[in-house]
């Protein structure tokens, strides 16, 4: 038989065998759900947060002057409170309230103020009490020291930043934020991808080699064969699950425009007039994404699994069992884990240097430059050079992993240690 006839049977093989499974099915599924709640429900869930109103605040005002304004800014949160502190206490206990405030007369110059909460509630709303007060300190301190009640409205206005992007067909909305947070998601979605395909292929050599499977299969195929043949057949049932989820995903993004303010309509319903009218106001288009997205999140992608999974398979080849390949994973695993330690500073400043040295280290670039790729316009170069260096290192990386392999296979009984294998790499020549 053929050398391409041998490796294309054993990817046959291993692809059917796999897409036909109940695991591969329900992760198919699963995906796209998965993907359509990280993309939705945050936004859904946020504006129907935003006017929640069921933490209920009493403020004891010791200066009689910040607890009216306070009601004035926030009427559903916040109460004006007669009582003592012992017996607020007790309310807080008993469940009457939330929480209360305590603003003490020296406000105005220590600039501090006692929250009391039954713990717990998470920080949202002292953030509010903190905002609340600063604002209203500010604004008096202002006014005793001469400045006009009109003056200090002005220069507490904030200003709103509407962003254009501008491209050669003319302006249109710009969607940074929605960019970064995607490409933070495939970013995500690519480590995700390669190291459970990549742990795929080495439970998979490991399986096969304790089942002296793999002794059969030599004596009619070459391990490079082998290795290749369950590489490339894995490979293929990781991209069938992720054209499926491109489709998906771009179904998603065409009719999220009408999908999402049908449900907000039906949710915010029986909310206040005010409260709906800010839901339904707030912009939760979500932008087309550009096939070229779509295409090098494929590349990086097929990029990644190779390199990973060579090696992964190398470390399958060299064990006998799965417990002892933790060891020989640690310097494989380090380099998936790192892109995600750097991924909020990357999308803060997808042009800046880091994020540029980063995107072209081979071992990082599946994941930074294809989130890079979604937050901002890469210049050809980098991405030509990202791809050539990827390329180069995938070589590298079938090499070294078919000799650890070719000797890996027959080698039992031995709890390997990095030396080792490079050693063998030396004995394969």
């Amino acid at each position: 038989m053929k050398k391409t006839n041998k490796i294309w049977t054993i990817i046959s093989f291993e692809y059917i065998t796999r897409v036909k499974s109940k695991g591969f099915i329900i992760s198919t599924i699963l995906g796209p759900l998965f993907l359509i709640t990280i993309i939705l429900v945050p936004g859904i869930v946020a504006a129907l947060s935003m006017n929640d109103t069921s933490k209920k605040i009493a403020v004891v005002d010791d200066t009689k002057i910040i607890v009216d304004r306070m009601i004035e800014i926030s009427p559903k949160t916040f109460e004006k409170s007669n009582k003592s502190i012992k017996e607020l206490k007790k309310d807080v206990l008993e469940g009457k309230i939330d929480a209360f405030v305590h603003i003490p007369v020296d406000v105005f110059e220590k600039l501090n103020v006692t929250a009391y909460t039954p713990g717990g509630g998470g920080l949202a709303y002292l953030e509010k009490i903190e905002n609340n007060v600063t604002q209203l300190v500010r604004e008096k301190r202002l006014l005793d020291n001469g400045f006009d009640e009109k003056v200090i409205q002005l220069v507490q206005s904030q200003v709103n930043v509407n962003s254009i992007k501008v491209t050669e067909k003319g302006t249109q909305k710009d969607y940074t934020e929605f960019y970064s947070i995607f490409g933070y998601v495939l970013g995500f979605m690519i480590y995700m991808l390669m190291f459970a395909y990549g742990g795929i292929v080495m439970r998979g050599v490991i399986n096969e080699k304790v089942n002296r499977i793999i002794e059969v299969i030599n004596s009619s195929a070459r391990p490079m064969q082998i290795m290749m043949g369950k590489i490339f057949g894995i490979g293929a049932v990781g991209l069938t699950q992720v054209l499926v989820w491109i489709t998906v995903a771009i179904a998603i993004s065409f009719a999220s425009s009408s999908i999402l303010p049908m449900i907000l309509n039906n949710s915010t319903s029986n909310l206040p007039a005010g409260a709906s009218g800010s839901v339904s106001g707030l912009p939760f288009d979500i932008p087309p994404i550009p096939i070229g997205v779509w295409v090098a999140f494929l590349f990086f992608f097929l990029m990644g699994y190779f390199i990973y999974s060579a090696l992964f398979a190398a470390i399958g080849s060299a064990v006998d069992q799965e417990e002892d390949a933790a060891q020989l994973q640690t310097p494989v695993t380090m380099p998936l884990i790192i892109p995600l330690l750097f991924m909020p500073a990357i999308l803060g400043n997808p042009d800046g240097n880091l994020a540029i040295i980063l995107s072209l280290i081979p071992f990082f670039s599946p994941i930074i430059m294809t989130a890079r790729i979604v937050a901002t316009s890469v210049p050809f170069w980098q991405i030509a050079t990202s791809v050539i260096l990827c390329l180069l290192t995938l070589y590298g990386t079938i090499w070294f992993a078919s000799k650890v392999y070719r000797v890996g296979i027959l080698m039992y009984g031995k709890k390997p240690k990095l030396k080792d294998l490079i050693k063998w790499v030396k004995l394969a020549k």
